[in-house]
């Protein structure tokens, strides 16, 4: 995936966080992790493994908002992501 379509995917994620984050069921804590991260959809000059870092544990957060329990579809997608995302984290 080239630069500008992980720029695009995160900034599509960070859509989703917004809804999902106005919602009243959603725990509001549950996107800590990635605005710890400090890397935004408009951050081009952060480093294509800095945002694939951000999608990674974005979209780990997106997956448990939607999963009603880690064995669910969604669960075990933010489980992956979450996996994902701390091997993306080693490689920054």
């Amino acid at each position: 995936m080239h630069k500008d379509e992980l720029l695009e995917l995160h900034a599509q994620m960070v859509t989703i966080m917004q809804y999902f984050a106005d919602l009243e069921e959603v725990d509001e804590t549950l996107f800590d992790p990635y605005g710890e991260l400090d890397v935004t959809p408009d951050d081009v000059h952060k480093s294509k493994s800095e945002h694939k870092h951000a999608v990674f544990v974005l979209g780990n957060a997106l997956a448990t908002a939607m999963s009603e329990d880690e064995f669910s579809d969604a669960g075990r997608v933010g489980k992956r992501m979450k996996e994902l995302a701390e091997d993306a984290e080693k490689k920054l």
